[in-house]
């Protein structure tokens, strides 16, 4: 088995098995085992001194290991330990870590309708939360985005404070099947390296569209909660504060808001990559260029803007703008993006 590399002690660059109860330094020596079985402290010690593993802390583990069932001990002088086959004893561990889960959700359904009835018998009821304080305002920013079951839709709009892990957790949503629609202010995509950025998330399944302007930095939760931010100031973060809208009319008139301005919206006609072909930053794909340069003509940036985001020069820039539009048999810029956006609309849409 080939592991990651060890993070240093106590740490590791994966830890695959934390929803089995097992601890990333645990997991550590279960895989030397399970690669080097059997063997005998002094062995386990050799190999997780290798991989970052104190050997004060081996005993520990090994004992914590036997204890759930995960390696076996010898009765020889020194011990010999060996692993337990994982289709056996890691289905006992999940088995039980399911069980614990499945009552978890129960619990956490419970508390859920009991909340609900204090909301609805609240006079008058709950509409709105108002959250203060930067860490208080990240951290229902990043509830509302890892929450959503179905759907996020989110305006992309200054200031951008997106908390650390935000970019990971709509990659976990798109893998989850999660639909998220984005729709980007042009200052957003003015940003240096911004185009890779969204070439990435769409790569990964993101719909991604733009407007010149946008009225407010919004999350939008499936039809249960959105966040609004109200205040940003990064020189008081005391001084953040955003609206949490639970389900109420005002959360129905933010969602058809959404709506609305993403049927305004032009798409970003940045194709995915095909089933199975390599990723762009090592071969890109015939036209890509053209789809890079689209998408920033309808951002509406300027010459020199798209320049930066194509690392190319101002001159090269002008030169391709040019080209495109002779191509199309447009008449501006702006046209010629809308006609080749029209014509080869994205595959995501």
């Amino acid at each position: 088995m080939t592991r990651p590399p060890h993070d240093g002690p106590g740490g590791r660059a994966r830890h695959a098995l934390g929803a089995a109860g097992l601890t990333p330094d645990e997991e550590a020596v279960y895989e030397l085992l399970v690669d080097s079985s059997p063997a005998t402290p002094a062995r386990v010690a050799s190999l997780g001194a290798a991989a970052g593993l104190r050997p004060e802390v081996l005993p520990g583990l090994l004992a914590t290991l036997e204890a759930k069932g995960l390696v076996t001990r010898s009765a020889d002088e020194p011990p010999r330990y060996a692993a337990v086959a994982p289709e056996v004893a890691l289905d006992v561990l999940l088995a039980t870590a399911e069980r614990q889960l499945a009552q978890a959700r129960e619990h956490a359904a419970e508390l859920e309708r009991a909340y609900q009835r204090r909301v609805t018998e609240e006079a008058p009821p709950v509409v709105v939360e108002v959250v203060t304080g930067h860490r208080a305002v990240q951290q229902r920013q990043a509830q509302i985005q890892r929450g959503a079951s179905h759907q996020l839709r989110v305006f992309s709009k200054q200031p951008y404070f997106d908390p650390p892990g935000s970019v990971a957790a709509q990659h976990e949503l798109l893998a989850r099947g999660v639909t998220v629609r984005m729709i980007y202010e042009r200052a957003f995509v003015d940003r240096i390296g911004a185009l890779r950025q969204i070439e990435t998330m769409i790569e990964t399944g993101q719909q991604a569209r733009v407007l010149p302007s946008l009225p407010m930095k919004l999350y939008l939760m499936d039809d249960r909660f959105a966040l609004l931010l109200l205040r940003h100031q990064p020189d008081d973060p005391d001084a953040d504060a955003a609206l949490i809208v639970h389900p109420s009319g005002l959360l129905q008139a933010l969602s058809r808001l959404f709506e609305g301005l993403w049927q305004r919206a032009l798409p970003l006609g940045l194709q995915p990559p095909a089933p199975g072909a390599s990723s762009p930053s090592r071969a890109r794909r015939p036209g890509q260029d053209d789809e890079r340069l689209i998408a920033l003509l309808l951002a509406g940036l300027t010459d020199e803007a798209i320049a930066r985001q194509l690392g190319i020069s101002h001159r090269t820039a002008e030169r391709r703008i040019a080209d495109l539009t002779s191509r199309l048999g447009a008449h501006t810029r702006f046209q010629a993006g809308v006609q080749a956006a029209f014509r080869h609309p994205p595959a995501t849409e």
